[in-house]
């Protein structure tokens, strides 16, 4: 079919439009160097990847011995005050920038117990923001910033927002500082 030349402008516009808005749908471009240097483009798909907090497992941490984990293997920390159970750590004291919490997505009534986890203790507390959040043995989990992949400690014995960072053992309760080596975690607790 042929348009005349009026009517071919506007639709050589719609169709750029549209092929933009497909591509910026269908999924995201990420460079990567390649082992020459130069910088190639991958394209990723959109599909949400699982939420940390939907399962959690045990791992052996160096320096910790075995610890509570999340669905991608990151050591998941307590915040202790006191003698008190789960000190506040919330988005509004910009907390949650540095400690992420693992709220469970929406539908998600639970968290699963995967392996070296004792699924009597795994629950969920639904806190005033309205998310439901997974806890072992009352805690709530939080992942640490500074814990760039699994099975890292970095977060152990971190003084800051009110309370110490602690990993979780198998029996849910914190990692103590007699089994943590001096030279774990940050060694500045200045900052958070």
């Amino acid at each position: 079919m042929s348009f005349p030349l009026r009517l071919r402008r506007p639709l050589i516009a719609i169709g750029a439009v549209g092929a933009a808005v497909l591509t910026a749908c269908g999924g995201s471009s990420t460079p990567k160097a390649t082992a020459g240097g130069a910088v190639t483009s991958t394209t990723t798909s959109t599909a949400p990847a699982a939420s940390p907090g939907t399962m959690f497992s045990t791992a052996e941490v160096s320096g910790l011995g075995t610890v509570v984990v999340d669905g991608q293997g990151h050591t998941v920390y307590l915040l202790t005050s006191g003698n008190g159970k789960n000190a506040p750590c919330d988005d509004a004291s910009g907390c949650t920038k540095v400690w992420p919490d693992l709220a469970l997505p929406v539908g998600t009534p639970a968290a699963t117990a995967g392996t070296g986890l004792q699924a009597s203790l795994l629950g969920t507390t639904k806190l005033a923001d309205g998310e439901t959040y997974p806890t072992y043995n009352g805690w709530l989990m939080y992942e640490y910033v500074g814990d760039s992949g699994p099975a890292q400690n970095h977060g152990q014995g971190l003084q800051s927002f009110g309370g110490t960072w602690s990993a979780i053992t198998p029996a849910g309760a914190p990692v103590t500082p007699a089994a943590t080596p001096s030279t774990a975690g940050s060694t500045s607790s200045t900052g958070y």
